[in-house]
Formats: C-alpha cells, sequence, structure tokens
C-alpha cells in the first residue's frame, strides 16, 4: 500500500518529482498519519446551535463518521479543511510535510474561532453538487453589520473550486460571475449550493447560489468556469 502512494505521488500528471524527494517521501509514509492531520471544518465552540444543527444533518448522512472515522452508507461525503490547499492534492499530506512553507490557505489564516471563515462543506458525488455551511465572523464586517462582498466571493470561489477540483481535477478559476442580491448579516448561517452545470474538455462549469438555511431568501448568485491544469505546473 505504501509503495502503491510513493508511485502515485512521484508522477503528478506526467511530471516526475526528483528520485531524493521522492525516497523522502516514501520514508515519510511510515510514520505520517493522514488523520491526525488538523481538519479545521470540524465543529468548534464559536458554532451557532443552527450551525450545528445543519452540519449534524449533513454528517449523518456521509459515507464516513468525520468523528470515528468508521465507514457508513450515505450519499454525502465531508470535505476537509486544511491550513493548506496542497494537502487537498493527490499525496498533498505528504508532500505539505516535505515543502516547509509560511503560506496558508487565506480562509484559514486566522486562528481565533469564530472570527472570520466558519464553514464545512458536503459532497455529494452522485448529483454533483456542494453543500457548504458557512457562518461569516465579525472580522469578515463590510457594510456596518454585513459581509464584505469580497468575503463571499471568496466562499464562493473556494466551495465551487472545491467541487470543480472533485470532479475534473486540479482546477484553477477562469472566470467568477457574481450577482449580489441582499446583504449577508455578520454572525449569521448561510448555505451555499454549487452544482456542476456542465464540463466541455478541460472546462468545468459551476453554478451558484447563497441562501438562508430555510432557502426562504437567496443572497448571492453566481456562474463560475474552472480550467483544469496540470498539476506538477504549481510546482513550477
Amino acid at each position: 500500500m505504501l509503495a502503491h502512494i510513493a508511485r502515485r505521488i512521484g508522477h503528478f500528471h506526467g511530471h516526475q518529482i526528483s528520485s531524493a524527494i521522492l525516497r523522502r517521501m516514501r520514508a515519510s509514509l511510515k510514520t505520517i498519519n493522514p488523520i491526525s492531520l488538523q481538519d479545521f471544518s470540524q465543529p468548534n465552540p464559536s458554532w451557532s446551535p443552527e450551525m450545528r444543527k445543519f452540519y449534524d444533518h449533513y454528517n449523518a448522512q456521509c459515507d464516513t463518521d468525520t468523528e470515528t472515522y468508521e465507514n457508513k452508507t450515505g450519499p454525502w461525503r465531508k470535505l476537509p479543511s486544511y491550513n493548506r490547499s496542497i494537502k487537498h492534492a493527490t499525496g498533498g499530506i505528504y508532500i505539505s510535510k516535505l515543502i516547509q512553507a509560511k503560506a496558508r490557505l487565506f480562509t484559514r489564516s486566522v486562528n481565533e474561532q469564530g472570527a472570520t471563515f466558519e464553514y464545512v462543506a458536503f459532497f455529494n458525488k452522485e448529483e454533483k453538487i456542494c453543500i457548504c455551511l458557512f457562518q461569516p465572523g465579525h472580522l469578515l464586517e463590510g457594510a456596518p453589520g454585513h459581509v464584505h462582498g469580497g468575503a463571499i466571493a471568496t466562499m464562493i470561489d473556494t466551495v465551487t473550486g472545491t467541487l470543480a477540483g472533485y470532479l475534473s481535477g486540479p482546477s484553477v478559476t477562469a472566470n467568477l460571475n457574481i450577482n449580489y442580491r441582499s446583504p449577508v448579516p455578520l454572525g449569521s448561517v448561510v448555505i451555499i449550493h454549487c452544482a456542476l452545470d456542465r464540463i466541455e474538455g478541460r472546462k468545468t462549469f459551476i453554478t451558484c447560489k447563497v441562501t438562508s438555511t430555510d432557502e426562504s431568501k437567496v443572497y448571492t448568485e453566481a456562474t463560475v468556469l474552472f480550467v483544469s491544469i496540470k498539476l506538477g505546473s504549481l510546482f513550477g
């Protein structure tokens, strides 16, 4: 099993990694436990009862129990959120141990719980959709008492990008078109709904809307185009 993972890490969509680095990766495979990585999308004390309610609702339908890591039957999969996006790549949890950097995923750049981006995403592979529960913290204020539009755009880009990655592999945003319908109150819980529109070659088109938890109010709508890339290009 370890050798199989090492071989997969050694070829990033046609890009070879040096034998020296590959040897270090193989050695690290014997000591690193993926489950030990901190998942920042787990419930914490800053989550409101409403946030926790919807988390429990979707988590109960997941194919893996995110607290015990036991396999179970369910249409959804909870997507972990690490402090570096590289960990989502094939073998990324190991590569991130070897490529040390101060770089950090923007939505996870503040350690204070509840201050900025509190969110968790669930992916339904059969329906090709992604649901994200988002509770914006006080440091994301734009207009008084409401979330900055750039923070909403960040979440839309993050969640749709995650869906594109799971459907089409490593991808980058080519076009993000947003219509703001209504301001989002700070501290509220909203749902970001993402769905695959179509795939044309290297292009993946995704639609998105941000609503209240009962879906009676639409805050934002968006369409996003992603273009798949070779993962090796990210490493020069």
